[in-house]
């Protein structure tokens, strides 16, 4: 209980110091000046908060407006029909999912120009408005994490209880909550998070043209790395439905919160630090030039190796859909003979493709593409670096308990796998 409870504490603590340290204080990290210091120290971080991202009706607008544009889209949008997981604790039931994201995509993205270019909503307004918005989307976290758990509770949804009500609220009461088709999982997970963090990077760079009149190498680099990752996951939310996250995690505060706050706001600080911080900084051309072309490597790993995966499972399933209209269509993005390992269980696991290298070549594809994420933005503050800090611990923990999962559940099957795959990362470095 204490350590969620901790983890709860840290994820407000680090969204708010972070802001404080880029809005007041250049990106350095404030701390008393000794111990008589301490209660004044965060009587300043409180003051910092209430002064600079107190919430404002205008950015709950902003907000929620977004919020429900989206839920409106994935009702009306058109999309692949896509079976989930069977669920043992429903009986072996599959859930539908209509997987539009990609048109809602295309459709928010050319409102977001036309907002732009009509100067009905210019696209800096966002950075005007960072610290209320950013109080919004932690308060909507929070309350939509309350109002999810006291539904699943009350229309007696929930399952898999520990029977410690913190804890429960932490990890969530029930597995797939829905508002008619809406998976509030999935749609939060795809859409939210990363469409969110794509339009808040787009908006710093909107903000240093207004200031300074250009806008720099590093921050070009930024929104094309979140274009990638918002754009890849919009394109891939069909193979969403049968990953960890939604076939076996509840929805409860960890997810909620991340999805709705911690992600897009924490993981774009790299653009506000250029936006508000370092200006229109540029580094010498061969640095920027390795860090584009690395950056556009570890994607093409990332997304190839997350769609041989889960392509493969899909052509297992019968479930595969072609989809010419999903861009960049990459090569070997799909398997054309897939070699696998098959388990006592009738479980196959994949083996060839990026798979015959590393058990988690997405992994390490996604860790290298953070750490360009800090590096692009130079060595004036460590502030840009938290989020390759937090989710390599993410990502070491992930693939920990991923290991101890599958050697419980696969036994011997597993050590003959490991004789195939030894590699967890990259092969002979990592």
């Amino acid at each position: 209980m204490w350590g969620v409870i901790g983890i709860m504490i840290f994820s407000h603590t680090l969204i708010y110091y972070c802001w404080i340290c880029l809005t007041y204080y250049e990106g350095r990290f404030p701390y008393p000046s000794g111990v008589s210091d301490i209660i004044p120290f965060f009587a300043r971080m409180g003051k910092h908060v209430v002064e600079g991202a107190s919430p404002t009706w205008y950015a709950c607008m902003i907000y929620w407006a977004f919020l429900l544009f989206e839920a409106f889209l994935q009702y009306v949008c058109t999309g692949v029909m896509v079976k989930g997981l069977p669920l043992e604790h429903e009986g072996g039931r599959q859930l539908v999912y209509n997987c539009n994201a990609l048109q809602a995509w295309y459709i928010t993205l050319g409102l977001w120009v036309y907002l732009q270019w009509s100067g009905l909503f210019p696209w800096s307004t966002l950075m005007h408005h960072y610290g209320p918005l950013l109080t919004a989307s932690v308060i909507s976290g929070n309350a939509i994490s309350v109002f999810s758990f006291v539904i699943a509770i009350a229309t007696g949804a929930q399952f898999r209880m520990s029977g410690n009500l913190v804890y429960d609220f932490f990890m969530g009461a029930s597995l797939n909550p829905r508002i008619g088709s809406l998976d509030m999982k999935m749609f939060a997970e795809i859409r939210i998070s990363w469409m969110l963090l794509f339009f808040l990077t787009t908006s710093c760079a909107a903000y240093m043209h207004e200031v300074h009149g250009t806008v720099s190498w590093p921050m070009l680099f930024l929104c094309l790395a979140h274009l990638f990752y918002a754009n890849a996951c919009m394109k891939g939310e069909e193979c969403i439905p049968s990953t960890w996250d939604i076939f076996y995690e509840k929805n409860g505060w960890m997810l909620i919160f991340w999805n709705f706050a911690g992600v897009p706001f924490v993981y774009c600080f790299q653009s506000v630090y250029l936006a508000k911080v370092a200006g229109p900084i540029e580094h010498s051309s061969w640095y920027t030039i390795t860090l584009y072309v690395i950056l556009c490597t570890a994607y093409y790993i990332w997304d190839t190796a997350n769609s041989q995966k889960n392509h493969f499972r899909m052509q297992q399933a019968g479930t595969y859909i072609k989809r010419p209209w999903a861009l960049p269509q990459l090569p070997w993005q799909t398997l054309k003979d897939p070699q696998y390992m098959t388990t006592d269980r009738g479980s196959k696991l994949l083996i060839s493709g990026w798979w015959a290298y590393a058990r988690k070549p997405h992994y390490a594809a996604d860790l290298t593409m953070s750490l360009c994420w800090g590096l692009i933005c130079g060595f004036g503050s460590w502030v840009p670096f938290i989020y390759f800090a937090f989710f390599f611990t993410h990502l070491m923990h992930r693939g920990m308990r991923d290991n101890e999962r599958c050697a419980k559940k696969y036994g011997k099957d597993w050590d003959r796998y490991l004789a195939k795959v030894p590699a967890q990362f990259v092969p002979g470095v990592f």
